[in-house]
């Protein structure tokens, strides 16, 4: 099959070496698709949230599927008996190189990383779950990552498919409810401290351990990190801040268009404040766990016409006041951009609905013209661009900033006091202690 390119891919394509896109090595890259238009797809972590994308994308050809933990993979392996099965996934990658096009990763947040850039390295189009990493590091590096290598990338917020949130951010961008300097993202729950387990349970005799630890910390085996518990692990998760915080704060990072902070300047550009404050405070600060609840501030610059603003995220049950609501109840759930003459309101976690407030006022407009590219799905909306139709609209050239400021709010809740960030170039200036825990140390054998 021959490739069909889209603007931005030509474009990279005409680049002179040296203009900062790396030229890809080989041109296997989309062009292994069979005669039929299928991908070639392997999958990493099929259990879980795992199976979920892989019904999403089975109307491709699965070539290979990997999975530390057998008894968790076998409903899905017995399902597409065609496809190799790994458990781990550098052997898979090695052995099979020459016949995948793309990679899904649905693996906990710890291994998200490490997968996506051997898969990128390699030239294949990439879609990782959310949170995109684990770390603040992690996410600007597959950012870049994916722009050297030009690969198609997705992060798996997949209410970025929806029409509510497309059409909130039309709105918003419209200045439908003026100018916002003020924004609120409040979470429905909280995390609290973890005491690492004394007792020594075998591992299951179907569970690669040291596989399912990869980059992080070699520790025991217990149950109360897996299955399916590692989030509250500061070893392996993000807490809820991580698990929803790429979902939530989908629509005000859009809307804000706060992107345009890490985007690349041109040389010749005259320079912009990109420097962002953040500060927050917690319940506490556990070293195995993330805290019963947080209020992370962040003061963000103007971003060329939109005047500066700050957005404040809550959990564990804080929330700004019910005024900035005008009118309505307060909700578990919220995503709210405070206008100077109304809000676009959010309560779904997922940002797929929204209302404009005070709902009397604003009942009835019709609101600017559809601009944004609408789709049938998230996942096929990825399908498509990596066959060279169109562009996926939560690349990593998003996701990465989403995720570095959701990383960010960890951070600030574990540190305490205000630090500045700045985005351009992924430091904390003259701040030690927010600097040190923007990555951390991978167990030997593994690396980006």
């Amino acid at each position: 099959m021959k490739r069909q390119m889209n603007r931005r891919t030509l474009l990279k394509a005409s680049l002179p070496i040296g203009a900062g896109v790396l030229v890809l090595r080989d041109s296997r890259l989309a062009w292994g698709t069979q005669a039929n238009d299928r991908l070639n797809l392997a999958i990493i972590g099929v259990g879980g949230m795992g199976a979920a994308n892989i019904g999403n994308l089975a109307s491709q050809n699965l070539v290979a599927m990997c999975d530390v933990h057998e008894s968790r993979a076998a409903k899905t392996y017995a399902k597409y008996p065609a496809a190799k099965v790994y458990a781990d996934f550098r052997q898979m990658l090695d052995e099979l190189e020459q016949q995948i096009d793309a990679v899904a990763i649905s693996t906990p947040d710890h291994t998200h990383a490490v997968a996506a850039a051997d898969a990128m390295r390699r030239g294949k189009h990439v879609y990782c779950e959310k949170p995109l990493t684990r770390t603040v590091y992690e996410a600007r590096v597959l950012r870049q990552m994916a722009q050297r290598h030009g690969v198609v990338t997705q992060m798996g917020n997949q209410g970025s498919a929806s029409e509510g949130l497309r059409r909130a951010v039309e709105l918003a961008r419209a200045a439908t409810v003026g100018p916002v300097r003020r924004a609120h993202l409040w979470f429905g729950g909280g995390d609290g401290p973890k005491e690492r387990p004394t007792d020594r349970p075998p591992v299951p005799p179907d569970l690669n351990w040291d596989l399912w630890l990869g980059p992080a910390p070699y520790r025991p085996y217990h149950p109360s990190y897996c299955p399916g518990r590692w989030r509250g692990w500061r070893d392996f998760g993000s807490g809820g801040m991580g698990d929803m915080g790429c979902h939530a704060a989908n629509v005000l990072f859009r809307a804000l268009r706060l992107q345009e902070l890490w985007d690349d300047r041109p040389d010749d550009s005259p320079p912009k404040p990109t420097v962002f404050q953040v500060s927050g405070r917690a319940s506490e600060v556990d070293t195995e766990g993330y805290p019963r609840w947080m209020i992370v501030d962040f003061d963000f610059p103007a971003r060329d016409e939109l005047p500066p603003v700050k957005l404040t995220l809550y959990t564990g049950g804080h929330h700004p006041s019910e005024e900035v609501l005008r009118g309505d109840a307060m909700t578990k759930w919220g995503a709210l951009l405070d206008g100077a003459r109304g809000a676009i309101f959010s309560d779904c976690p997922w940002n797929t609905r929204f209302a404009l407030l005070p709902k009397a006022e604003f009942q009835g407009i019709q609101g600017p013209e559809r601009t944004l590219p609408r789709v049938q799905s998230h996942h096929g909306e990825w399908i498509e661009a990596c066959k060279g139709r169109g562009e996926t609209f939560s690349s990593f050239e998003i996701g990465g900033p989403m995720t570095e400021l959701i990383q960010l709010a960890n951070v600030a809740a574990t540190v305490g006091e205000p630090f500045p960030y700045d985005p351009q170039s992924g430091r904390a200036p003259n701040h030690s202690a927010a600097q040190q825990l923007l990555h951390r140390d991978y167990r030997d054998g593994w690396s980006l």
